[in-house]
């Protein structure tokens, strides 16, 4: 598995459900020194850089884990890039930095998603309701308005009839304005606008 976050990456490896069948330590050495050749492969063709962390499968012995290093460092030595190996961490991680020469395989191949702009998750319905209340009352502090209309999606101003019917209620009684609602079909379920009228 490969992840890629703002300050770093993150490479885990993992057996699946295979454990071997007699000796663990032995199976896992193994699967380690397989991983090696695929991460090395991986970290040159997607040209990974900046902070690099390798999760290889945890391994007690202190000789199996050199031989992975040994193994790991023999394998990066063929990468031109300048790069450093700082060894194994105390939670059992392989830390690295690599230079990136030019953009990383993601960023040419991929764009970020239009509905969560890369972040892989969108906020709730409900969050998004949070939000509305508490940027109605803030205009409200701020601008005199005969009514506050509320664009949102579909999702949001369901939920808005619904569940938080009571709570668009109250807020209207506390600013003493009417409050109306407007379904924006193109609107993603985050996206919304407080229009004064």
């Amino acid at each position: 598995m490969i992840d890629h976050t703002e300050a770093l990456v993150a490479i885990d490896v993992n057996t699946g459900k295979y454990v071997g069948k007699r000796d663990f330590e032995e199976t896992v050495l193994k699967i380690n020194l397989e991983a090696v050749t695929e991460v090395v492969r991986q970290i040159r063709l997607r040209d990974l850089g900046g902070i690099i962390i390798i999760d290889f499968i945890d391994m007690e012995n202190v000789d199996h884990r050199a031989a992975v290093l040994a193994e790991f460092s023999k394998a990066l030595a063929r990468d031109r890039t300048r790069l450093t190996v700082n060894g194994f961490t105390q939670l059992g991680l392989v830390e690295m930095t690599r230079k990136r020469t030019r953009e990383s395989l993601a960023h040419v191949l991929c764009e970020p998603c239009a509905t969560c702009t890369g972040r892989g998750e969108i906020k709730t319905a409900q969050t998004v309701c949070y939000e509305i209340l508490r940027e109605v009352v803030r205009e409200s502090k701020q601008f005199s308005a005969r009514e506050f209309r509320i664009l949102a999606s579909q999702s949001v101003i369901d939920l808005f009839l619904d569940e938080e019917s009571q709570s668009l209620a109250q807020l209207g009684d506390f600013i003493g304005k009417p409050i109306s609602l407007q379904v924006e079909t193109l609107y993603t379920q985050e996206q919304y606008d407080v229009i004064l009228i």
